[in-house]
């Protein structure tokens, strides 16, 4: 039981390294996709704003890594 919590973890932290990085991302999207719906976006202008989005969010999460 041991072995199968150790890969879990070692499977979660392939892809959620940094919390606080994850969650700005799914905010970032949520916020984009509603954006999207309910304002009338351009889904060209949308996928503009994540990925600017989620490069300014990595940078910030590199600086706070960097301060540590």
């Amino acid at each position: 039981m041991m072995l199968l919590r150790m890969i879990w973890g070692e499977l979660v932290g392939l892809f959620v390294d940094d919390g606080a990085l994850a969650l700005q991302v799914v905010v970032l999207i949520a916020a984009v996709t509603v954006a999207v719906k309910l304002l009338g976006l351009a889904p060209l202008l949308a996928a503009a704003l994540v990925l600017v989005g989620c490069l300014a969010i990595l940078g910030f999460s590199l600086q706070r890594a960097k301060a540590k």
